[in-house]
């Protein structure tokens, strides 16, 4: 089989989406799945959707695109706010979208009134983590903007935290949320169909028992596809944390000196790690780098070390095992890593078919 390759256990990622699924609803709160990290492959959007997720989101309209060109059937969200440029194709593509700026907005309406289509909006808050967001001070202004748009239905208003600045969610940014979505209802008599509260880095916060106040939806990606929580990338209990595998070929196998000789400068991806070991030790190269994926993102198996990465070869040091040439080693990886290799079209995508174990609880849909 072709390497470097992306194995995807889908039955693995389908009891993972299930999984939360059924933690979630049981505290009504439906589940988007989120797409970018598997660029828009129908394959794994088809496998979150017979778990039960309520709509599929994605940061670029071009895996929108190609999953409404495979065929998949399901309400589109876009993630992020969408380009000036692209508002033409955000209309004709996505259901809904994430937005924060006025202009945008009124774009979307324009193309929406051109299309004969109506578009939903998402208005997304600042929390404190210092991405996207509209202040709360100014998101009444917004709201009375956009309810005049044509073509345009405000749906609900939604916020991220833990990607920028890695402000944790929490029972106070969560009732923040909730406490405005009820001012913008009770300011201008409309209902909000959702109030998204955040993605995978709000599970623990879900799942802990508290007041969910009127936060019923959350948009999961990492803990869909890892099995671990974003926050302190902890394991999430019951998931599976090897749905995804990154296996590279050895090139070339040799005992080498530790510690490199002559005058040391930059490499050609920064400072050169310090070597602190002397002796010849069992190196590996493997057919993989920089380009295809993020090496401080990836596992080894045990007995393995990775060395360091040019953009083409990653250096492994071996313990026990000794690869030889021609060899394949499996990584796991975290999301960096993860979302690298998926859009490296250097890396073979192979999908392990998908038998499912049983049937999906239904969610009710929120769009």
């Amino acid at each position: 089989m072709t390497a470097p390759r992306l194995e995807i256990d889908l039955d693995k990622i389908h009891h993972n989406a299930r999984t939360l699924v059924e933690r979630l609803v049981e505290r009504g709160i439906s589940v988007t799945g989120v797409t970018k990290a598997s660029l828009g492959s129908a394959d794994i959007a088809k496998v979150l959707l017979r778990a039960g997720v309520s709509a599929l989101g994605d940061s670029r309209i071009e895996n929108i695109e190609a999953m409404r060109g495979e065929h998949v059937a399901a309400p589109m969200i876009l993630i992020r706010s969408p380009m000036l440029s692209q508002a033409d194709r955000v209309v004709r593509q996505a259901d809904l979208s994430f937005n924060t700026e006025l202009a945008v907005i009124n774009r979307l309406s324009c193309a929406a009134r051109a299309a004969q289509r109506t578009h939903q909006v998402v208005l997304m808050v600042e929390l404190g983590d210092l991405r996207e967001g509209i202040m709360p001070a100014d998101l009444n202004d917004i709201v009375h903007a956009v309810l005049q748009l044509p073509n345009i239905v405000l749906s609900g208003i939604g916020a991220n935290l833990a990607c920028h600045g890695g402000i944790s969610p929490d029972a106070d940014n969560m009732s923040a949320l909730s406490a405005l979505a009820d001012s913008v209802e009770a300011t201008f008599g409309v209902s909000l169909d959702l109030v998204s509260g955040g993605n995978s880095a709000n599970l623990d916060w879900a799942l802990s028992g508290v007041e969910i106040g009127r936060i019923n939806n959350l948009r999961l990606g990492e803990a869909i596809l890892l099995g671990c929580e974003p926050l302190h990338r902890r394991p999430i209990e019951g998931l599976h944390l090897d749905a995804i595998t990154l296996v590279g070929e050895v090139i070339e196998a040799k005992l080498k000196p530790a510690r490199p000789w002559g005058t040391i400068a930059q490499t050609a991806f920064g400072a050169a790690s310090v070597v602190a070991c002397r002796g010849d030790i069992s190196r590996a190269i493997l057919a993989i780098g920089h380009q295809d994926v993020d090496p401080s993102g990836l596992k080894a198996p045990n007995g393995t070390r990775i060395l360091g990465a040019s953009g083409d070869h990653l250096i492994t040091q071996s313990d026990s095992n000794h690869p030889q040439v021609g060899a394949e080693i499996r990584f796991g990886l975290n999301y960096s890593a993860l979302v690298r290799a998926m859009t490296s079209p250097f890396v073979a995508k192979v999908m392990l078919a998908a038998t499912y174990e049983k049937p999906c609880v239904a969610v009710e849909s929120h769009h």
